[in-house]
């Protein structure tokens, strides 16, 4: 019988470059593949599996949720549903939530949120200042919001109303204004490029100049969200608060789920205005209630922050050209364009690193990871370094 990898050639359409290797197992940081290899995961599903994998908190919610109700469509009210709703209000700012299934979803919403609060509010305006090598989804707006050709070039026309500027430049933000413009939509933290975080006194400056233009902030924390970078939204780290969120990735615990608040200054949506047939079905909400009980209770949020001043000592040992990173996302870029090969040699040894490019490398762990659970990374790392 052929292996998985000759099936997936033969059966999935070849949207990305799989590694080589079948994981069937899973167990807090560890995976194991077909023959039982133990690998140590730094990239928790790229930032996904906040609390490992297998949780005994989330395979107990799945299977008591799963026996109770699992889907009612969004006609209905049901208890997790709102429960998910108040929690995440009450960690975040006064808003009310509209619930998907990712976070190219929860970006949708939030673009439409914006071009209808600039019908009502701004003339019509309908531009969303985004920056250069942002990364939003994979849907056609999501893809053209993202300052990414590689990926929105191939799909051309591309929707409009998206402008694209420097991340880390308010200036450029204020000189692309207009009285087109009604969002602006950032990162506080680039992921998918590598981790860059936002400089110091950057969100806060965006924030006022939004204000002073009356136009929204839009914060994507799809990736920083759900205590990743040491606080339960990057935002926090700098005194400011968005007037619209989007989470997804961590708030499932490896379930499909997103999120997106608004304001009551964006609150616009009507009964009509959008929906999803799955978004916040009872299964995924449960599950996200867990997730969010479990790392308030084990004080994830600071173990987050501990564990990722390691890491970054980690990275800062390897020789690289530049370490960056807040809290458990952390990237180390090198001067050599080995990046790739170092992510090839390290899953042969048993670790699990994201390679973004061919000079990065990304790492985003569960946020459970232990220190002695970085140092076994760092000797697995420093190894293959000497090997390659």
């Amino acid at each position: 019988m052929p292996n998985t990898p000759e099936l997936a050639e033969q059966y999935l359409m070849h949207t990305g470059r799989r590694l080589p290797v079948t994981f069937v197992r899973g167990e807090g940081c560890l995976l194991y593949d077909e023959e039982g290899k133990e690998y140590l995961d730094l990239v928790a599903g790229i930032a996904v599996n906040v609390l490992g994998h297998a949780h005994p908190d989330i395979a107990h919610a799945l299977s008591g949720q799963a026996r109770t109700l699992i889907h009612t469509s969004n006609l209905y009210f049901t208890r997790p549903q709102v429960e998910l709703a108040r929690r995440l209000v009450e960690l975040s700012f006064p808003s009310r939530v509209f619930l998907c299934n990712s976070g190219a979803e929860a970006n949708e919403a939030a673009i439409k949120i914006a071009r209808k609060w600039g019908t009502q509010n701004r003339d019509g305006a309908f531009e969303i200042i985004t920056s250069v090598g942002s990364f939003h989804g994979r849907t056609l707006a999501t893809v053209t919001a993202g300052g990414q050709h590689k990926y929105s070039d191939p799909f051309k026309p591309l929707p409009d109303g998206f402008v694209h500027v420097p991340y880390n430049d308010l200036e450029a933000i204020k000189a692309a204004t207009t009285d087109k413009t009604v969002a602006v939509l950032l990162e506080p933290v680039m992921g998918e490029i590598g981790i860059i975080p936002a400089a110091k006194g950057y969100l806060e400056g965006v924030r006022k100049w939004c204000d002073e233009k009356n136009v929204l902030l839009i914060l994507d924390e799809v990736q920083t969200g759900i205590a990743r970078t040491g606080k339960w939204f990057a935002y926090q780290h700098h005194g400011i608060t968005p007037d619209v969120m989007t989470l997804a990735k961590g708030l499932g615990g490896g379930v499909p789920i997103g999120a997106c608040l608004a304001s009551p200054k964006a609150d616009v949506f009507e009964p009509g205005d959008h929906g999803s047939t799955f978004g916040g079905n009872p299964l995924a909400c449960t599950v996200a209630l867990s997730v969010l009980a479990v790392i308030e209770r084990d004080g994830l949020v600071g173990h987050a922050a501990e564990m990722g001043e390691l890491l970054n000592g980690v990275l800062q040992g390897l020789g690289a050209k530049e370490v960056r990173g807040l809290g458990l996302m952390q990237a180390a870029e090198f001067a050599e364009p080995h990046a790739k090969a170092f992510q090839e040699h390290c899953l042969e040894a048993g670790l699990i690193i994201n390679a973004v490019d061919e000079n990065s490398i990304r790492l985003v762990p569960p946020l459970i990871i232990t220190a002695e659970e970085i140092d076994r990374a760092q000797g697995i790392m420093h190894k293959v370094l000497d090997v390659g």
